[in-house]
């Protein structure tokens, strides 16, 4: 891949990076349980625990996604970046444009 390519793909990156980490912090102060001396009746605890288990599965795709991102800048220098782990032919670039984390293309993933 061309050098001016991987540098737009590496901009992609980090800015995918830096959106997750503000996402994965905010979500972080959404699942501190609530204390058991505050002041909420039984339904509101009931819904405030329901938003937290959301909250939760959210935060373990943001972590999951953000590791798959900081994996795809690591290796954006590496020349066998942008090749299909599967098939090893090049992934088209309008998939790592979309997906710059992806490491299949199109025809191994569907």
């Amino acid at each position: 891949m061309d050098l001016n390519y991987n540098k737009q793909v590496e901009e992609l990156l980090k800015n995918k990076q830096s959106r997750l980490e503000k996402q994965i912090a905010e979500l972080k102060e959404m699942v501190i349980p609530e204390g058991l001396d505050s002041a909420v009746g039984r339904v509101s605890r009931m819904d405030a625990i329901n938003n937290r288990s959301v909250n939760e599965a959210a935060l373990r795709k943001k972590i999951v996604h953000l590791k798959s991102i900081e994996s795809a800048l690591r290796d954006i220098n590496n020349p066998d970046f942008g090749k299909c782990i599967k098939c090893g032919k090049m992934i088209q670039k309008e998939r790592v444009m979309l997906m710059p984390e992806s490491k299949v293309c199109v025809d191994c993933a569907g």
